[in-house]
């Protein structure tokens, strides 16, 4: 900003506007989380327990936004962020909107990891200590989200896990990132490969978490541990939260943009959309059969094989190898 627009906003006084003026959390709208601001603790909740708290596209827009608003408010100290209801905090991203849209136009998919990125990133950056509060389970894009805060307490009653090479993704949004510095790399191979249930016991064995308490203390847990905090220097516990960021934040960014980039070419091809619709259909989807394709010389990429036929009729190039009759005229394909 220019000298002399800056000395427009002195007032008489000779005292500098607020060029961050906080916002009420109500002024905000949400309609897919919920956002609180009191006693010196800003309170975020994913409010989509009819979908165990999976984010949708306007869900990441929006938790950017409340963390962002609470990293410029002087009066929030604490952050506490979890999900509405008991059985998820989160279980990553929603299923049923990738199935739907995502899988159908793959180019939206990176702007849709742009959001994703730009709300982990809201919390890397935010400058204030963020406790999660495990009410429950936390699969796939819930456990990297949970893992992007600064501490964890846990309900003894569920879970952690990744789900990437169930559905037909990959965890690259956190989980293959940061999994190895919190647990170790042979565990985090396990957590990643085999997709099992981590129990909250487990979870604090091996360093996920900070504690694990019964569900009815578990408010009880995050309010002492937010009161701890508040009583620290806020400059102080700011840059500590900086310096220790240092190892997360350099593996982030050097592997985000790539990802981003992957993941995008990669959900129109037969493995998201057998694992995505397998999941929606809520049956086990078909691993074996893609690896059958394949090992007999088959595309497994693509579902209806590669683009190789010209029509003898019509001459339309590029269609599927295992189609017998051209799509556009109906004439039998010589060779199919």
């Amino acid at each position: 900003m220019a000298i002399e627009t800056l000395e427009k906003k002195l007032d008489v006084e000779g005292t500098m506007e607020n060029l961050f003026e906080p916002k009420s959390a109500a002024e905000y709208g949400f309609k897919e989380i919920l956002y609180e601001k009191k006693d010196w603790i800003a309170r975020i909740t994913i409010n989509r327990e009819h979908s165990y708290n999976a984010y949708n596209t306007p869900c990441l827009r929006e938790l950017m936004t409340a963390f962002t608003d609470a990293t410029w408010d002087d009066s929030v100290g604490v952050i506490i962020f979890t999900g509405a209801g008991e059985k998820a905090f989160c279980t990553g991203g929603d299923v049923k909107e990738y199935a739907e849209y995502y899988t159908q136009k793959p180019r939206d998919y990176y702007k849709y990891m742009g959001y994703f990125a730009g709300y982990i990133e809201a919390m890397l950056k935010c400058g204030k200590p963020i406790i999660c509060r495990l009410n429950g389970m936390a699969v796939g894009g819930g456990n990297e989200s949970h893992m992007a805060c600064d501490l964890s307490i846990m309900a003894d009653d569920t879970y952690i896990g990744q789900i990437g090479t169930n559905v037909g993704s990959v965890a690259c949004g956190g989980a293959t990132q940061w999994l190895p510095i919190f647990v170790g790399d042979r565990r985090a191979r396990e957590i990643l490969f085999l997709n099992e249930k981590i129990r909250a016991d487990k979870a604090l064995e091996w360093g996920l978490v900070n504690q694990v308490v019964p569900r009815e203390k578990l408010d009880e847990a995050c309010n002492i541990m937010a009161e701890k905090m508040l009583n620290k220097f806020p400059e102080c516990m700011r840059y500590t939260k900086t310096q220790v960021n240092h190892l997360k934040e350099q593996i982030w960014f050097a592997t985000i943009g790539h990802a981003r980039d992957w993941l995008a070419l990669h959900f129109n091809d037969w493995e998201p959309n057998e694992g995505m619709q397998a999941f929606v259909e809520k049956r086990k989807a078909d691993y074996m059969g893609l690896r059958k394709v394949a090992a007999e010389g088959g595309s497994s990429e693509s579902k209806y094989g590669v683009y190789k036929h010209t029509c003898p009729s019509c001459g339309v190039t590029q269609l599927p190898s295992v189609h017998q009759f051209c799509g556009m005229c109906g004439s039998a394909l010589k060779g199919a």
